[in-house]
């Protein structure tokens, strides 16, 4: 057993790039916090996983754009299922203060 950690606290600095946190990996699931300050997915590229991804946004704010849904907002308590090989990319994330993501990858190989 380990210790409770705050995944609020001391947030690191995101401005350069996002950061992601691998908090537990186990086979077929892994559990990551993300910290993005005003990053986007270039609309070139958005992503296109071979597996399922819950995430929950913990704090900030958020817009995801899904391939034939569109762009939805987010605000902190939003929780969604990203269902593999969806097409998908964040539009904006507020940059102050953070936007902090909690995402569990389903099924990851």
């Amino acid at each position: 057993m380990t210790a409770p950690r705050n995944l609020l606290a001391s947030l690191p600095d995101a401005r350069a790039q996002e950061l992601f946190t691998t908090l537990l990996a186990r086979p077929g699931v892994r559990i990551e916090r993300i910290v993005s300050q005003g990053q986007v997915t270039p609309a070139d590229a958005p992503y296109d996983q071979n597996h399922d991804e819950w995430v929950l946004l913990l704090a900030g704010a958020a817009r995801l754009w899904f391939d034939g849904t569109g762009e939805q907002a987010l605000v902190p308590g939003d929780a969604l299922l990203i269902p593999a090989r969806v097409a998908h990319r964040v539009t904006w994330t507020q940059a102050d203060p953070p936007t902090v993501w909690l995402a569990v990858h389903l099924g990851e190989t």
